[in-house]
């Protein structure tokens, strides 16, 4: 495992972390989500010892992680940090020998990403030539390139074209295939939606929810109720005791039910008033959640 415990960080008076903590499983994917400013990039850097923890361990394999342990770990920092006069392949085969490749499997390394990554045409370019887009994916093959244990992530998907993503989503996945456990931050809610085993969600310096976004969607089960009645005249649910209109246009209406409201009535009172086409709970997304756990004063914990 990958645990994260008991993070805390502050830079004088500005407490930036209040206990982070989460556990990424071997061969899973972690989405860590939060607002500007909420400590994400911290965490990472004191992951990689860029930052020294006022308290708390990051450990791999129960044992914590060193200087030698990071030689295994691939890590994409936010800022691009690279040499804007080297060229495209020499740069990612440098940072594959700083892991300890030798130089031929350096070599062979550094083009396989290089393809991968759809740099082929750029292999002896200067960095510096590049677009935003390309600096990100030679950074990505930066920290890809070494066939890493571990692989954190501060906003990989950042800059890159829709091509980008689907390959970068597709590497990351064959990383998870191999054992790899993989932690990204990211501010693309609909992409960790669809690719990470588990989220974590940070606010104000702490975890506010984590777990699988299924497990999410649970806490938030029979909130909100979805009805479409094509015939219905406007404002048909208001008074129904326990209902609160969220929404309503055009006969598709989207409702909260209080703790205890009865379904059934509803569906009753939906009749009534005619043909009903739909009816069903509303799955939140992961901008929903996000937005209530944000919002929400205390953390809620999901078990994984």
């Amino acid at each position: 495992m990958l645990d994260f415990d008991g993070l805390r960080k502050s830079f004088g008076d500005n407490h930036v972390l209040d206990g982070v903590g989460f556990t990424v499983a071997p061969g899973s994917m972690f989405g860590f989500v939060g607002s500007n400013g909420a400590g994400k990039t911290t965490t990472m850097r004191i992951a990689m010892g860029l930052v020294r923890a006022d308290a708390g361990e990051v450990r791999w394999h129960g044992r914590p992680l060193d200087p030698e342990a990071r030689r295994r770990v691939g890590y994409m920092p936010e800022e691009r940090g690279l040499y804007p006069k080297m060229k495209v392949g020499e740069q990612i085969t440098y940072f594959a020998r700083l892991h300890g490749l030798g130089a031929a499997e350096a070599a062979r390394a550094s083009e396989e990403w290089v393809e991968r990554l759809g740099l082929g045409e750029r292999r002896g370019d200067q960095v510096e030539k590049l677009s935003l887009g390309n600096q990100q994916r030679v950074q990505l093959a930066a920290a890809l390139v070494s066939r890493p244990e571990v692989l954190i992530l501060d906003e990989p998907f950042s800059g890159l074209d829709p091509i980008g993503v689907d390959s970068l989503a597709e590497a990351l996945l064959d990383q998870c295939r191999r054992g790899v456990p993989v932690v990204f931050s990211s501010h693309q809610l609909e992409l960790v939606e669809r690719l990470c085993d588990s989220v974590g969600i940070l606010a104000r310096g702490r975890m506010v929810a984590t777990g699988t976004v299924e497990e999410l969607r649970r806490r938030e089960a029979g909130r909100l109720l979805r009805v479409v009645v094509p015939d219905a005249p406007p404002h048909w649910a208001d008074r129904l005791p326990g209902v609160r209109v969220v929404s309503e246009q055009a006969g598709d209406t989207l409702l909260e039910l209080a703790d205890g409201t009865d379904d059934q009535a509803v569906l009753a009172a939906a009749l009534r008033t005619g043909r009903v086409t739909h009816f069903a709970w509303q799955q939140p997304t992961l901008v929903e959640l996000f937005r209530e756990a944000v919002a929400a004063p205390k953390a809620v914990e999901v078990a994984a």
